[in-house]
């Protein structure tokens, strides 16, 4: 007997564009993958247990004097860490990367995306990892692509602080170690002037997380995630997805997480099991900004933790602002790394799950 579900299930595959379909689907939207399963709230729990970090350790990372830090995010190559992180000096947003080898004293080693002149992201590049080994408490490497290593970032061309409009570039290096400049594509992949623009990203398209899914769980090896904002002024995390790192299309009609009001965003994906995460920041929908998560079987359909923050506002350093999330186990221990607002500007800052600081100073 053929079920509703079977049924459903059916369309959505006859619905996903063949391989080169990209521009004769003209930038439609493609349609979301019903639901199957839920995340019940043991499950929510048993994640919860695992990535909870209720240590705060220190700053880890500042910038030089007059400006700021922001958006870390953290790979593994050769025998070393490395961190990705932005830059902002009051005129807009450039790239840079440091070293690590114990993930608590980083190395700054110069910057990978920086202004250039008469382009669309000429004033704004503000990069995040792409193609990271998602695995929890796995290697954290990078895959390569086509022969690359590849990172998405925020591109806009205008002066200041997110000056809108902003949209999403790809790069690509063949050393993701070195502080030298990645070759960024032309053009945007994903903007508010496109077509297939949903109505929660119709001004500016913000932070992103590619994973490489080789089960395909949408159709699709490539799977972006990203917070867009409409003129409301209020941020969602929406979907796009990709066969080629360089062609994108937008999937679904409506963004996966949304809280109603103020920011979500900012999201990073991994997985513990056969269930995805999807840590992100959450900001004025509650008070102040804080880092949580939501949890997924499918990358589509999301069940939001409503239980404690795994960062929230407690120290003097991050009194303001506790938020943007990039968290990894490693040897037992989860790192969770974090832009923190407060006495010290806007630096990185870490919380583990088991108490480092009071190890380290013995």
């Amino acid at each position: 007997m053929i079920t509703l579900r079977a049924i459903l299930i059916v369309c959505w595959l006859m619905s996903i564009p063949a391989a080169g379909d990209a521009q004769s689907t003209q930038r439609s939207i493609i349609p979301a993958k019903p639901l199957e399963r839920r995340i019940d709230n043991d499950n929510m729990r048993r994640i919860y247990e695992q990535v909870k970090t209720p240590y705060k350790y220190d700053v880890v990372l500042k910038a030089e004097q007059g400006r700021k830090v922001d958006c870390p995010s953290v790979f593994r190559f050769g025998d070393k860490w490395y961190m990705m992180y932005i830059i902002f000096d009051g005129n807009g947003y450039e790239t840079a990367i440091a070293d690590s080898n114990d993930l608590l004293h980083w190395r700054p080693l110069g910057k990978i995306l920086s202004f250039r002149k008469g382009t669309w992201d000429a004033m704004q590049a503000a990069g995040y990892i792409a193609l990271q080994d998602h695995t929890w408490a796995d290697s954290y490497e990078l895959a390569k692509f086509d022969g690359k290593y590849w990172l998405s970032y925020i591109g806009g061309s205008l002066k200041g602080y997110e000056t809108d409009p902003l949209a999403i570039g790809i790069a690509w290096t063949t050393d993701p170690s070195k502080p030298v400049q990645w070759n960024r594509l032309p053009e945007p992949v994903l903007s508010r002037d496109q077509a297939d623009v949903r109505k929660f990203e119709k001004l500016t398209q913000y932070k992103s997380n590619i994973i490489y899914d080789h089960q395909r769980t949408l159709g699709y090896p490539f799977v972006m995630f990203y917070n867009g904002k409409s003129s409301s002024g209020y941020e969602r995390i929406g979907m796009a997805v990709s066969r080629d790192m360089k062609s994108w299309l937008r999937y679904g009609d409506e963004p996966v997480i949304d809280n109603g009001s103020g920011i979500s965003g900012d999201p990073q994906i991994t997985r513990i099991d056969d269930v995805w995460i999807m840590f992100y920041f959450g900001a004025f929908w509650k008070p102040k900004a804080f880092d949580t998560f939501a949890c997924s079987y499918d990358l589509v359909h999301w069940t939001k933790w409503q239980g404690p923050d795994l960062v929230a506002p407690s120290e003097p350093y991050d009194r303001t602002y506790a938020h943007k999330p990039w968290v990894i186990k490693h040897k037992g221990i989860v790192y969770h790394f974090y832009c923190a607002v407060g006495d010290q500007g806007r630096v990185i800052a870490l919380a583990t799950s088991k108490d480092l600081k009071s190890k380290t100073a013995q």
